[in-house]
């Protein structure tokens, strides 16, 4: 058969959706966009808009592609089959666990043309389900999950409904897909999961920062390791020497915030105070002051004042973060949230979405102007027809433009840096 794989949602969909698509190649069906006869959908459910986005995705294959099979996997089909199954051309049915089955699950649902599901009946006691990627599309980045579920039932989100309790994956198998990736020719790996650097407090005697040890230790082909994302809380004495130590560590971190009021993130059910939080960023500053630094913000969460608003902007602007993404608070039902009182008006929300947006534009534009004419390593991902110049990005994720000589996708290359629109045109070997 021919198909397609589409992703919505995070990175770990993306590696989970690398993996289903190479189990298919391997039973001998052959990739086809334009003409699939199978579409495998994995969904998302981090906000009602993902859902619908998942639902049009949907209608629009069976409409363009009448005889397509559809298969669903990720979290919205874990948690909504009864919706689904009612949707055109939906065949087969798995959520977040049993995603090896689908080929399986395919071939059966030809034989009876009956909807075949495979769901976890117990949805906070999966087991951790392995899933190998040997090869990605991209020669440059690769994805690497090591973990799935979340312990942490912040009170907005649905997702330890749909993926379950935290589990790791054995250290062996994450070391071991690492070095083979890397002696492969991948330049950078990005580790993964639902709550990434949560990895290891299921185990005995083993933490995240032990399995980032061990990978540098086996990987001697790695070149840069990346991580998607990291708690404040997370971050320790051991984390904060590695950092400073080993130079193959992204100087880039992601660390939610969520909101810059103790009340707000009290009523999130987040496990710290703004004080731990910024006591943390200084930690990370005063090590690397020209580190990158990252973070997420809820807008609008119930009961938020516009006092809270206004402290979480002073305190996002002070620190001093390279880039905000921001959110609207969405009800999810199911989560302790959408039954709480004074939800925000719509309009308030959008109002304070806009200010923030406007500040990560400012911190953003503010975090690059200081790399100016400063020499960056750059690893080459693709070529902007639009730019007619090479793209990648910086260990601390600053997207280059680069213009002069011809480079091929995973150069590996030395540039001065100028913020877009201006081109990076001069190769250093410094």
């Amino acid at each position: 058969m021919t198909f397609e794989v589409y992703t919505l949602g995070c990175k770990v969909n993306s590696y989970e959706s690398e993996a289903v698509k190479l189990l298919l190649l391997d039973r001998g069906h052959r990739v086809d966009g334009e003409h699939p006869d199978l579409a495998v959908i994995n969904t998302c459910s981090v906000t009602s808009m993902s859902e619908k986005k998942s639902r049009q995705l949907i209608r629009r294959l069976a409409h363009d592609h009448p005889g397509i099979i559809i298969a669903l996997m990720g979290c919205y089909a874990q948690i909504a089959e009864s919706t689904l199954q009612d949707l055109p051309n939906v065949g087969v049915i798995v959520g977040t666990s049993n995603r090896h089955l689908i080929p399986d699950l395919i071939d059966r649902y030809l034989a009876t043309k009956t909807l075949q599901t495979a769901l976890e009946m117990e949805p906070l006691a999966f087991a951790y389900e392995e899933m190998k990627v040997t090869t990605y599309t991209d020669r440059t980045r690769a994805y690497v999950k090591i973990q799935d579920g979340c312990d942490n039932f912040c009170a907005y989100c649905i997702i330890p409904y749909a993926r379950g309790r935290l589990r790791s994956r054995h250290r062996d198998d994450v070391v071991a897909e690492i070095k083979h990736l890397t002696e492969t020719g991948y330049l950078e790996i990005v580790l993964t999961g639902i709550h990434t650097a949560g990895y290891g407090r299921d185990l005995a005697d083993y933490s995240f920062d032990d399995l980032l040890l061990d990978i540098f230790k086996a990987c001697p082909d790695l070149h840069r390791l990346r991580i998607s994302s990291i708690e404040a809380s997370e971050i320790s004495e051991r984390f904060l020497t590695l950092l400073a130590e080993e130079p193959r560590l992204a100087r880039h971190l992601h660390i939610p915030l969520q909101s810059g009021s103790d009340a707000v993130l009290a009523k999130m059910n987040r496990h710290y105070r703004t004080f731990d939080f910024v006591k943390t960023i200084s930690s990370i500053q005063e090590i690397l002051p020209d580190i990158a630094l990252t973070t997420d913000i809820i807008v609008g969460f119930p009961g938020e004042t516009d006092e809270d608003f206004e402290t979480t902007y002073a305190l996002a602007q002070s620190l001093g973060f390279s880039k905000i993404h921001v959110f609207p608070y969405s009800p999810r039902a199911g989560t302790a949230a959408a039954k709480m009182e004074n939800q925000v008006h719509d309009e308030t929300k959008k109002k304070r979405v806009l200010r923030l947006l406007e500040l990560s534009s400012e911190l953003e534009r503010a975090y690059a102007e200081k790399w100016t004419g400063r020499t960056l390593e750059v690893i080459v991902e693709e070529y902007n027809s639009l730019a007619r110049a090479y793209e990648g990005h910086s260990s601390n994720y600053l997207k280059v433009l680069i213009g002069g000589p011809a480079l091929q996708k995973g150069d590996l290359v030395n540039v001065s840096y100028y913020p877009e629109p201006e081109l990076s045109p001069q190769i250093t070997n410094d």
